[in-house]
């Protein structure tokens, strides 16, 4: 695995259930197109799969 994920945010978070919402909060991204790097571990992993159709996710 990589030691870092670059985590870009590619749709609109309005009508997104809640718990959707403050997931990508919790990942710091704050606006359309806003990208974070992050490590690359379980917990990451695990938030980044629970909002896959929002976002972008590289390897790096």
């Amino acid at each position: 695995m990589a030691n870092n994920l670059k985590i870009t945010l590619t749709k609109s978070t309005i009508g997104a259930i809640p718990k959707h919402k403050a997931t990508v909060v919790a990942l710091g991204l704050k606006k359309l197109n806003s990208t974070v790097e992050l490590p690359d571990n379980a917990a990451t992993r695990g938030m980044v799969n629970q909002v896959k159709h929002l976002v972008k996710v590289e390897e790096i």
